[in-house]
């Protein structure tokens, strides 16, 4: 049997289920606390025009825009046509986005990571998580012939170039590694070690800022923040993880280190949301 009808033998989450698993992720990720220079419980992080409040109506105005790209993605299979339909759905959602938030970006990248795993999981049985991402970075690979001009000019795109990172769109053309094989990983370690829920997230949290080239950090703070945030987030893990006490301690250091340099994590918050919307698909029943 051919992969793509093996897995529609399997059951499919339906478009609902898997928009409601995307915004309960964003909103997951929204309220874990404390997050380094990230908006959570405590307050607005490294963000002068967001706060908790203001990341919540955002998460909730995108469920019409999670839902319309799983229907649009159930039982078809990447292609130019779906990319380009798919990237109609997602300027719809940035707009929406806006009015939510009164113009603050909230959750710009996330529209394009989530809303592309979106895609995938219409696509595969909820519990393949390498199979919704390899879906969804096929559809990333083609190009949206019709991408307004300022795509090519955003912050993401200028910080990519400069400094030769993947940015989001290598991400996800990569097939999400820092979700799928840092975010998953050090999620499940964390748990079978016993961990609290919001520790282990915050393990898999500061696992991807330890390895990846956020391109939010490069905008904001350039080489020195992104080592920073390297460098504090290795210090977590050497001292045993956001649950232990001298972790704890690092952790807030981090936080400290970051926003003196009014520097934020906002690609690894998007990460992290990526990693428990794809933990959120596995658990379903």
């Amino acid at each position: 049997m051919k992969p793509a009808l093996r897995d529609l033998a399997r059951a499919v989450a339906s478009p609902s289920l898997i928009a409601q698993c995307a915004v309960d992720a964003l909103i997951a990720e929204a309220r874990l606390t404390p997050k380094p220079a990230l908006v959570d419980e405590r307050g607005s992080g490294a963000h002068r025009d967001l706060d908790l409040d203001t990341m919540l109506r955002s998460a909730r105005a995108l469920h019409p825009t999670f839902l319309a790209i799983a229907r649009a993605a159930s039982h078809a299979e990447p292609s130019q046509i779906l990319r380009e339909q798919l990237a109609r759905i997602g300027r719809e959602g940035e707009s929406a986005m806006m009015r939510a938030t009164d113009g603050s970006n909230a959750h710009r990248g996330a529209i394009w990571i989530i809303g592309l795993l979106c895609a995938g999981a219409a696509m595969h049985a909820p519990d393949d998580s390498g199979a919704i991402c390899f879906s969804a970075a096929k559809i990333a690979r083609f190009d949206d012939r019709y991408a307004p001009l300022t795509a090519t000019k955003s912050h993401g795109a200028r910080v990519s170039e400069r400094y030769r990172v993947a940015g989001a769109r290598g991400e996800a053309r990569d097939g999400f590694p820092h979700a799928r094989l840092v975010g998953l990983p050090a999620l499940d370690a964390a748990r079978a070690s016993g961990l609290a829920e919001s520790d282990a997230r915050l393990d898999a949290l500061v696992a991807i800022i330890a390895s990846l080239d956020d391109t939010c950090l490069l905008h904001r703070g350039g080489m020195p923040a992104l080592e920073a945030a390297h460098r504090g987030a290795r210090d977590v893990i050497a001292c045993g993880g956001a649950a232990s006490v001298a972790g704890r301690r690092a952790l807030e250091a981090l936080h400290e280190e970051l926003m003196k340099l009014n520097a934020s994590p906002g690609g690894a918050a998007d990460l992290l949301a990526a990693t428990l919307f794809l933990d959120s698909l596995r658990r379903l029943p």
